[in-house]
């Protein structure tokens, strides 16, 4: 189910948008929004999930880190 509702975004925003969809990146600028959308929300999920680790297990050590940085290639 779907509900119709009214936003106001800056016009420079609705530009965007309304080109993304032009260059069929999304069906609709309401398809366009609703992946904005569910895009948050599961970046807020990841969040909670990493907090989550932390409140159980404790913050991740300077070291950790720098094994993780230098296995993954980045340090």
């Amino acid at each position: 189910m779907t509900r119709k509702i009214a936003v106001s975004l800056p016009d420079a925003q609705v530009d965007s948008i309304r080109h993304a969809v032009e260059r069929g990146r999304a069906a609709s600028v309401s398809g366009f929004i609703g992946t904005a959308v569910a895009r948050a929300e599961h970046e807020d999920s990841l969040e909670m999930l990493l907090d989550d680790l932390d409140r159980e297990l404790g913050p991740v050590s300077a070291d950790d880190r720098a094994w993780a940085d230098k296995a993954l290639g980045l340090g």
